[in-house]
């Protein structure tokens, strides 16, 4: 076939276009091997703070009660105390039908004091004279206030007709013008 002046032109003008496209190609494949180098950075970058965040997480989550940390470290965010104690089942208080157990009246109070009302609560006349009509007892009991008691010790001297003066003697144990007794001293131990 004899050649055409046009398709040697043709010819041309395609193997100019295949020479740009395979440029653009490179480039192509340059830039993708740029963001593939890139995007293994950024994977590489995500799994390192992935590790961080689950560390940080684990060290939020840490307590003196799942930890080796003192419990002064927990600070305000305490955990909430939890009990030992298995559950049984019942509830709490006596069993129903069993008799209740209250302090009982003494029969013989150490001291009575009686109120008495001076007027009528209704009509607030005087109840000077009137006749008794009932009484309702109430008891405290207390334990009494205790009290330190000072026992004084005088030593009498007596003049003799000689002109010796002869002192009584204090008690085995009463050595000082002032000093605290054996229960209180004993107390003092204690406290």
């Amino acid at each position: 076939m004899p050649d055409a002046p046009g398709v040697r032109d043709d010819a041309a003008g395609l193997r100019a276009a295949n020479a740009r496209l395979r440029e653009l190609l490179a480039e192509r494949d340059a830039q993708l091997a740029v963001q593939a180098a890139a995007a293994a950075e950024l994977r590489e970058q995500v799994a390192g703070l992935q590790a961080q965040v689950a560390d940080l997480a684990a060290r939020l989550g840490q307590n003196s009660g799942n930890s080796s940390r003192p419990p002064s470290s927990d600070g305000l965010a305490k955990p909430a105390p939890k009990s030992l104690r298995k559950k049984t089942g019942r509830k709490p208080g006596r069993p129903k039908g069993q008799p209740g157990v209250t302090m009982q009246l003494s029969d013989c109070p150490d001291r009575v004091v009686r109120h008495e009302p001076a007027c009528c609560s209704r009509c607030a006349g005087g109840l000077a004279g009137a006749a008794e009509a009932g009484m309702i007892r109430r008891q405290v009991t207390e334990i009494p206030l205790v009290k330190a008691e000072v026992t004084e010790h005088r030593l009498i001297g007596r003049a003799c007709g000689c002109g010796m003066v002869t002192w009584g003697e204090a008690p085995a144990g009463v050595t000082a013008p002032v000093q605290y007794g054996p229960r209180a001293a004993a107390l003092g131990v204690c406290l």
